[in-house]
């Protein structure tokens, strides 16, 4: 059989990362406490989550200042924007997915 399910994303099947993500595609670039306030997430959960998506390339974190004066800014790449766009995409193709019958054949191997 040649069927497939479109492959997502594991990276932004995650709640948090694709609300951020969703929010810097959108913005020239947010805050950490903006993020923090618009996703509903904790500060040290929002850290994480963003370092996982530096990391990946998705996004870049410029940090200004020090300590409690720190500011922290985030923007999304070209990388990540693309990511964002395939993911949406292979979402999209798998509620839209026409999936073939089971052929009885195939039905009576498994059973038996």
């Amino acid at each position: 059989m040649d069927f497939k399910f479109p492959v997502i994303n594991p990276l932004l099947h995650n709640e948090l990362r694709l609300k951020i993500m969703v929010a810097l595609d959108n913005l020239e670039s947010a805050d950490f406490v903006y993020l923090c306030q618009i996703t509903d997430s904790t500060k040290g959960n929002l850290s994480v989550q963003i370092t996982t998506l530096k990391d990946a390339g998705y996004i870049e974190v410029i940090k200004t200042g020090l300590g409690r004066l720190s500011h922290t800014v985030c923007r999304i790449t070209r990388q990540g924007h693309e990511a964002l766009t395939t993911y949406e995409e292979g979402l999209r193709s798998l509620f839209n997915q026409q999936i073939p019958a089971q052929k009885e054949n195939q039905q009576d191997k498994q059973i038996g």
